[in-house]
């Protein structure tokens, strides 16, 4: 993983759960959407396999799951307690949906750095089809 580039899968999966507990900072788009395919792959094989697997997987996935929410809220600048907007049916999740799949803030933000800065790292800028090369 090289910071200024989106996250693998590996590093996604890595990431959180090493901040299973981290509700400071921020999360990339890429962080979030990898975890959220990984803990719904994992629930699916687990309930095949057994009720009491699934019922571990969930509680196990629990935590990392929701501190990788919450920094993904602070990656657009809203406060983690903007969680339990998703326990408004229909409206709340759709909000919560939209503001999850966006672009998060540009540069630092009042929850910290953007997940892609690197000191000296400067995103690529789009060059002007009138510009010479």
């Amino acid at each position: 993983f090289k910071l200024g580039d989106p996250m693998q899968f590996q590093d996604s999966i890595k990431t959180c759960f090493n901040k299973y507990v981290d509700f400071k900072g921020r999360a990339s788009r890429s962080e979030f959407w990898w975890w959220f395919l990984f803990s719904i792959v994992v629930s699916i094989v687990a309930m095949f396999i057994s009720e009491y697997l699934y019922g571990a997987v969930i509680l196990g996935l629990f935590l990392p799951g929701l501190s990788v929410f919450v920094r993904r809220l602070h990656d657009s600048n809203r406060s983690g307690w903007w969680y339990f907007l998703s326990f408004i049916p229909l409206v709340g999740a759709i909000i919560l949906l939209v503001w999850l799949i966006g672009k998060g803030t540009t540069g630092s933000n009042e929850y910290g750095a953007e997940p892609t800065d690197v000191e000296g790292y400067q995103a690529p800028q789009m060059i002007d089809p009138g510009t010479k090369l």
